[in-house]
């Protein structure tokens, strides 16, 4: 009996709408996202197996509503996976999606993901949720230190130790934004410079306003299956070559170095495992809650030494036709930030590597990394796609 190439790869990706759909509440987001990863991959909603969702609005009760979201998006799933850690979620997920296709445990997963965060919070601005203390927080709450300072905190620590400079972190600023033009769903698309984001108003010393991301609306989700399966597909798999994920902290008073992340540790696995070197990589998705997270991952990731990201930056490597594309949907701090962004970093590295990304096509894309960042610079998640198997 001849068995099942069971090579994971992403066959079908769907966006829905954003940044703001106050037609659509966070299931209508999920919903939407579904139907539309379905149509673009052709696979019927009765195959799907497996089902990973990350949201929760209950506080302390990750992955609560799970059972819940299969229901209502009519999913009979025998693989379930709530893993929940902020913004790097569904890099974690993939991970998980990835081992359970190659062991057999389900034939074909749905990552899913719906937020209608700006239409039910009214503000467009994300420096944290307000979300009721818990644990180590509930000892950091009473100093004043949203989710902002935190990030603020890592900032003023990078340029003290290694010179680095507001204006080198506003060049990620305006790079992302030169990606969101082309985008005509971005929230910001107006062309924006250095000295516009220095004039910016102070949210955080040293972060201003457009140092930090967005708040929108908007779902996404992406279908995994196995290579074989993929042949009888609609779109041109795009194989997973290489996941890892590490937490090292959770709160920001527990970090143990405020100039690294966690990806100092993923990163190297994740290389590891799909034979590849930051060299080969051709674009990245790179969480970007606010400029610092960028710059932090750069370094810990591997693409430049600990205190040269802002050189690496300031040099133009970020940017349209440089050497290291970033964003290219214009990004969280640009496009759309519904809560949990990790799921479109996938979703835009799938778009490229298929050679679907438009006017922003990073010429001959055979790689791309997706790193999300959750909670305080603590959960990373790294994964390597590529068009090819090797």
């Amino acid at each position: 009996m001849a068995h099942e190439d069971r090579t994971p790869v992403i066959c079908g990706i769907g966006l829905s709408d954003y940044p703001k759909a106050p037609h659509l509440d966070a299931r209508g987001h999920q919903a939407q996202a579904l139907q539309r990863a379905l149509a673009d991959s052709g696979v019927r909603k009765q195959d799907i197996d497996g089902l990973a969702v990350a949201e929760s609005w209950i506080p302390g009760v990750p992955g609560a509503d799970l059972p819940e979201t299969a229901e209502l998006l009519g999913i009979d799933a025998k693989w379930l996976d709530g893993t929940y850690t902020g913004g790097s979620a569904y890099e974690f997920q993939l991970q998980h999606a990835e081992a359970a296709i190659r062991e057999g445990l389900a034939h074909t997963i749905v990552l899913c993901y719906g937020s209608d965060l700006l239409t039910r919070l009214g503000r467009s601005l994300g420096t944290g949720y307000g979300r009721p203390p818990i644990g180590a927080q509930q000892y950091e709450a009473p100093y004043g230190n949203p989710t902002v300072a935190a990030y603020a905190m890592a900032a003023r620590r990078h340029m003290h130790q290694y010179g680095t400079t507001a204006e080198q972190l506003a060049q990620i600023a305006v790079g992302v934004r030169e990606y969101a033009a082309f985008n005509p769903n971005a929230m910001y698309r107006d062309p924006i410079t250095v000295d516009d984001v220095l004039g910016s108003r102070m949210v955080a010393d040293p972060l201003h306003l457009l140092d930090c991301c967005a708040i929108t609306d908007g779902g996404g989700a992406v279908i995994v299956t196995t290579e074989e399966r993929a042949r009888d597909l609609r779109q041109p798999p795009v194989y997973i070559l290489g996941t890892a994920a590490r937490q090292t902290h959770w709160s920001v008073s527990q970090a143990p170095d405020l100039t690294t992340t966690a990806g100092a540790l993923a990163g190297p696995d994740a290389f590891a495992r799909a034979g590849l070197a930051p060299k080969d990589v051709d674009m990245v998705m790179l969480y970007d809650s606010f400029t610092i997270t960028c710059l932090l991952l750069l370094e810990s990731l591997g693409f430049c030494a600990p205190g040269e990201g802002g050189a690496f930056v300031e040099a133009g490597n970020l940017r349209k036709g440089g050497a290291l594309p970033m964003n290219t949907d214009g990004g969280g701090l640009s496009a759309c930030h519904p809560g949990l962004r990790g799921i479109f970093l996938l979703i835009e590295a799938t778009r490229q590597l298929r050679g679907a990304a438009g006017d922003v096509q990073v010429p001959g894309c055979e790689v791309a990394l997706a790193a999300g960042s959750g909670g305080w610079l603590s959960t990373i998640g790294v994964s390597i796609l590529g068009r090819s198997a090797a």
